[in-house]
């Protein structure tokens, strides 16, 4: 029964995805500035199936995000999941996100139409070059940057492994950092047949102060994320 209902919810996520981002076509032609709170109508949209597989979301510290204006938000990244809420939590949210997802056909071109930004994974310089470049354009139009720390999808339990590019873009950006802990693992597994009834928990802590050195900022969100880690327990 759990994999019946995992595949009615990834049936509904993807139609969903693909009948909003059709729809999205024309704001992105002809009324760009509009997209953004498409974003977290979609968003929501996806969401609200949720309950056909049992997961519900429950998110605390939302006082401590801008209600506008510039930030930088540092999340944990374990499923899908995280890869929208964002949308629903922020005025004018600017995901960092793989340049491949840039590149891919309607949705890739809708994204760049409202300021998502692209990395090259293994670039080095040049690569942070362009995401400061890019962060710096969506904070001088008052958009909030995300960025996920470890780069990628981490399975719940295993150690907790963050890239340095969060705080060199800290460091160089002099912006305080919004860390966000989260547990979705748990419930949103890797694939169409693996979601699982209960509660996402995402907890929004306070900012880290701007100019806190890399090493603390390392160790700190480290602490933050390990906070929710523990392994999946089938």
């Amino acid at each position: 029964m759990r994999a019946l209902r995992s595949f009615v919810f990834s049936v509904w996520f993807s139609v969903m995805t693909v009948v909003m981002v059709l729809c999205g076509l024309p704001l992105a032609a002809f009324a760009p500035h509009l997209l953004k709170s498409y974003a977290g109508w979609w968003s929501r949209a996806c969401y609200a199936g949720l309950p056909i597989c049992g997961i519900r979301y429950v998110v605390t510290g939302v006082e401590n995000l801008p209600k506008s204006g510039s930030a930088l938000i540092a999340a944990q990244h374990q499923s899908a999941f995280e890869t929208l809420l964002w949308f629903t939590l922020l005025p004018d949210c600017r995901y960092v996100m793989k340049i491949e997802l840039l590149h891919l056909p309607v949705f890739g071109w809708i994204a760049r139409q409202f300021g998502q930004i692209g990395v090259e994974r293994g670039a080095g310089a040049q690569t942070m070059r362009g995401l400061l470049r890019d962060a710096n354009q969506a904070w001088e139009e008052g958009g909030q940057v995300v960025i996920f720390p470890e780069g990628t999808r981490a399975t719940p339990g295993k150690p907790i492994e963050l890239k340095v590019g969060f705080t060199a873009l800290a460091r160089m950006s002099n912006m305080p950092v919004v860390p966000v802990s989260t547990d979705s693992g748990h419930c949103w597994r890797k694939g169409w047949l693996t979601k699982r009834p209960g509660i996402i928990h995402v907890n929004i802590h306070p900012a880290i102060p701007a100019g806190t050195s890399r090493e603390a900022l390392m160790s700190e969100v480290t602490s933050l994320f390990e906070a929710l880690n523990s392994p999946v327990e089938d």
